[in-house]
């Protein structure tokens, strides 16, 4: 027994081991290779191959000088996708999702006409929506049907900004942001009687207390001089395309979770006098909640890709609409700044990991248990 379970380890790690050469090569390598080349002052083999190594000091330029003030906003602007992505595609998805399980004529119909626009490409249904918001046509002459004048917003190119903050204070602003998640998560932890978690999230939030009103005023500001950055209503155009693209996909993920669930839930809750809406907000959706975990990584993941749905409708030049993929594109293939665009795909990659890895480990734990 013991020699034909030796046997198929070994055939396991021979099947295995070109697939783990391959992405140790090609997947991890190449995270080493850009993380590196973050860390020189490498142009290019076109214009220097010598890479001399200067440590950290194109993070620091991307962060603190001012000439890289586009990309500070394009984080901002990638913060705000990420939210309203979020926010707009799990809403419409959900919503979407629940009139579809109440077994409504011609389901089939409108399930595909609801999926389709997953099916597209960035690139194709960013041309029709640059389409759809031109300035002289488009939404804006939907007021011209009723015998008013054209609407004015400029959805992709609008140059007004709100909820600005200073980035002088990204450290108190950061520090409100955790605060404020671990605030819900201690929350959630004490309503479902949950000690362990009480009391490490008791521990976070003392901790992010203490450096908020105690340890962070003693720092210097993060720039010299100040810096306002905020939500760009140009933004809202790219949103308006992500959200219909994506809304369909979280429905579908949905309505797979609502489809799951036990009839005789239901029934029983019809039996205790249930409406239907106290039914899906009572016992429905908080049964969605690991649905709700994927839909969140995947869609913040997205959020993270919009290079494709933002070059088809507002170029690389939109400094309005930026995100950091775009500014990386340029400033790699442009400028010719291959380290500095390198420290950018680096913050990317970070971002990204701060959504999967927590998710990965959630995961991990639950099969576990």
């Amino acid at each position: 027994m013991g020699k034909k379970n030796s046997k198929e380890t070994l055939y396991s790690v021979l099947i295995l081991l070109p697939s783990i050469i391959l992405i140790a090569v090609f997947v991890y390598g190449f995270i080493g290779t850009t993380i590196y080349s973050s860390m020189t002052d490498w142009k290019g083999m076109s214009v220097d191959p010598i890479k001399n190594f200067i440590g950290l000091d194109n993070y620091k330029s991307l962060f603190t000088s001012f000439i890289n003030k586009g990309f500070r906003q394009d984080l901002v602007n990638t913060v705000t996708y990420t939210i309203f992505l979020l926010a707009g595609t799990l809403i419409f998805g959900l919503l979407l999702a629940i009139l579809l399980d109440r077994s409504v004529k011609k389901e089939g119909i409108y399930r595909t006409i609801f999926l389709y626009p997953m099916a597209l490409s960035f690139i194709v249904s960013g041309t029709v929506w640059r389409w759809l918001l031109a300035p002289s046509g488009g939404l804006n002459a939907i007021p011209t049907w009723f015998g008013n004048s054209q609407g004015t917003f400029q959805w992709i190119s609008s140059k007004k900004q709100i909820w600005q903050f200073n980035w002088q204070n990204i450290f108190k602003v950061l520090a409100l942001v955790i605060a404020v998640v671990f605030i819900i998560f201690l929350i959630n932890s004490i309503i479902n009687e949950n000690k362990k978690a009480t009391k490490r999230n008791s521990i976070v939030v003392a901790i992010l207390l203490i450096f908020a009103f105690i340890i962070q005023p003693l720092l210097p500001p993060a720039i010299a001089t100040e810096e306002l950055h905020g939500f760009n209503l140009a933004t809202i155009g790219i949103l308006l395309a992500g959200i219909w693209q994506y809304s369909g996909y979280a429905m579908a993920l949905y309505l797979a979770g609502l489809r799951g669930l036990s009839a005789s839930i239901k029934e029983s809750a019809k039996l205790d006098g249930a409406s239907e809406f106290t039914y899906y907000t009572k016992i429905a959706i908080p049964n969605l909640k690991p649905i709700t975990m994927s839909a969140v990584v995947i869609m913040a993941h997205i959020s993270l890709k919009l290079f494709d749905l933002i070059y088809a409708m507002a170029g690389t030049d939109n400094a309005f609409t930026g995100h950091p993929s775009i500014r990386m594109y340029t400033t790699t293939f442009r400028a010719n700044k291959l380290a500095l665009g390198s420290a950018m795909a680096v913050i990317l990659f970070i971002c990204a990991a701060m959504f999967i890895i927590p998710y990965m480990i959630h995961s991990h734990k639950e099969r576990l248990q």
